[in-house]
């Protein structure tokens, strides 16, 4: 399948804003994947392609935080784990069903996901805690079966993950925004290294169009997480809440 020069003019700064938003507040895949298949990508291919140049990109956004110090891994190690199981479910549930049928889950699915966030408010004292605060078996526990519901929804579909993850660390386990924006890199990143195998060894990834759109993806988050870093929840929380605001209403502008 090729793609011409105004399909990539499209997809790219799509691309770019995706890793852009997601690096700060996640969600980043309520743009790129509609944005593939918005371009004539079909169902399977989009969902392989995106976890490619996502995958990609996320790596950085995680360097990032990393290198600031902002990882919790008494959660996100757990939670990695979790992911790693359910991304691996959900996108070999994605692989059985027909490119119609999952053409009809994704048009429900995305109005969805973006009312789920919408609707969602973190209850976090945003108060930065010590990494030892969390090493303990409950918190421990907590956070692997966040990662494998987390994990096996961004297997099957993507979008919002990276949202979900900071909204349930936030509000269930009491990190602060930024920690857990950082966090939930790490865990978003294993979800995606699982799903992409997955579509990888299923052949559904255009390499000549993913490849090209994670260099704009690279350059989104890498930005992104430099000014969450910079500017903590005063940038996250309103990121996520503008963002969200605006995508609800384009979606739901395009089903009707």
């Amino acid at each position: 399948m090729t793609f011409t020069v105004i399909d990539k003019l499209i997809l790219f700064p799509l691309i770019f804003l995706a890793g852009f938003v997601d690096s700060i507040a996640g969600g980043g895949g309520l743009i790129s994947l509609p944005a593939y298949l918005f371009i004539g990508v079909p169902s399977h291919y989009a969902l392989g392609t995106n976890k490619l140049s996502s995958t990609i990109g996320t790596i950085f956004s995680t360097l990032r935080y990393a290198h600031g110090r902002t990882i919790v891994y008494s959660i996100g190690i757990p939670s990695v784990v979790g992911s790693l199981i359910g991304s691996y479910i959900g996108s070999k549930l994605a692989l059985f069903l027909s490119d119609d049928v999952l053409k009809l889950v994704l048009t429900f699915l995305i109005p969805i996901a973006a009312v789920i966030v919408f609707i969602s408010r973190p209850k976090g004292n945003g108060e930065k805690k010590e990494e030892k605060t969390y090493r303990n078996a409950k918190t421990a526990t907590i956070s692997a079966l966040i990662g494998l519901a987390i994990g096996a929804y961004d297997g099957f579909f993507g979008p919002g993950t990276g949202t979900f993850l900071i909204i349930f660390y936030v509000s269930i386990l009491s990190l602060d925004h930024v920690s857990a924006s950082g966090t939930a890199k790490i865990v978003n990143l294993a979800s995606n290294i699982g799903a992409l195998v997955t579509f990888i060894a299923g052949g559904k990834v255009f390499y000549s169009l993913g490849l090209p759109a994670a260099l704009f993806g690279i350059a989104g988050n890498w930005l992104g997480s430099g000014v969450a870093l910079k500017r903590g929840a005063k940038v996250i929380k309103p990121v996520m809440l503008v963002v969200l605001v605006l995508l609800f209403i384009k979606i739901i502008t395009d089903m009707f």
